[in-house]
């Protein structure tokens, strides 16, 4: 059917809502204020306010309202809509009157949601929640890798948490991923190397709190509770069946050094995506305040990188100093 014509002006200041996330809704009572076109006066009307209990001719009318293009909901209420849609992502594919900056901002708070589940527990029916909605984001930024953009500009660099920092090392790490990988890279790459850099640390969630937050030096027992997290991590991974070689290199490998200086294994053989996510990972942690360090702004993070080329691949840590430089971070909240 025919999606009316609005003027930008109401574009920028509301929703023209389509019948999938009106679907997605409770159809007696919405916890959104709608409104309707009006062709004579070519402006918005209130049609309901939010929580009205709807009768079935209103449902009825509703949704002709939607699918004939002319019922719309107020971006003040964006809040709301968004804390909806992050609870059935998929939904950001159908809905063109999000913004790009909006579908950012929702993959994010999904994935939050996500990974805060996992963590808690990870088995296998979390997992395929997370890896659901990582299917969506993925599918939104292989249509257009400049999308990459908006996640590296909203990394979390306030107080550190397993979560945030998570999706920081999926943002910086897919993004130099994209960046180094070679022009034939398919799209189950692509999806294999977001889900490796998402869960790279996974292990530290069987950690305790009582460690990972002293502001203390860490006594040797202690450390090599920490240090067990690598292989926490694996095993929790290939329980999931997710033992492919990006998952495998993510989780082995993100402390391991180029000098030998690393762990567990000590190495100075480390694949490529091990070096990626070994790079995005200290970045992340670097930028977030930790009990036992203070948060160091993106331009000393990467310079204190660049400047350890004995121990981070060069390549990568001087690929977020480049980016520094021509502000392809922008401004990060």
């Amino acid at each position: 059917m025919a999606v009316t014509a609005v003027p930008d002006s109401i574009s920028e200041e509301y929703y023209q809502i389509n019948e999938a996330i009106l679907d997605s809704f409770s159809k007696y009572r919405l916890p959104l204020d709608l409104f309707v076109f009006n062709y004579d006066a070519g402006q918005l009307l209130t049609y309901s306010r939010k929580d009205t209990r709807f009768s079935n001719e209103q449902v009825e009318e509703i949704r002709q309202l939607c699918s004939e293009g002319d019922l719309f909901v107020s971006r003040a209420d964006h809040p709301i809509y968004s804390r909806h849609i992050a609870k059935q992502l998929d939904l950001v594919l159908v809905d063109q009157n999000l913004k790009e900056t909006e579908v950012a901002d929702i993959s994010i708070r999904a994935l939050e949601s996500r990974l805060d589940e996992f963590f808690a527990q990870p088995v296998k029916p979390l997992f395929e929640k997370l890896y659901a909605d990582v299917q969506v984001i993925t599918e939104y930024l292989w249509t257009d890798m400049h999308r990459l953009r908006l996640f590296v500009r909203r990394l979390h660099t306030g107080d550190h948490s397993l979560v945030r920092h998570s999706i920081n090392t999926f943002s910086v790490g897919l993004w130099l991923y994209m960046l180094s990988a070679p022009e034939e890279t398919h799209r189950k790459d692509f999806d294999q190397a977001a889900m490796a850099l998402l869960l790279h640390d996974v292990g530290m969630a069987k950690i305790s709190g009582f460690i990972t937050g002293k502001t203390t030096p860490l006594k040797p027992e202690e450390k090599e509770k920490i240090q067990a997290h690598i292989l926490a991590g694996y095993k929790i991974m290939h329980k999931l069946d997710q033992s492919h070689d990006v998952m495998r290199q993510s989780t082995l490998e993100h402390h391991e050094r180029l000098d030998g200086s690393g762990y567990p294994q000590h190495s100075k053989d480390i694949s490529q995506f091990g070096r990626l996510t070994a790079v995005a990972d200290a970045f992340s942690a670097m930028v977030q305040k930790r009990p036992y360090a203070e948060a160091k702004t993106l331009d000393a993070a990467a310079r204190e990188l660049t400047a350890a080329r004995n121990k981070f691949d060069l390549s990568m840590s001087g690929k977020i100093l480049t980016a520094l430089v021509s502000d392809t971070f922008g401004k990060v909240r």
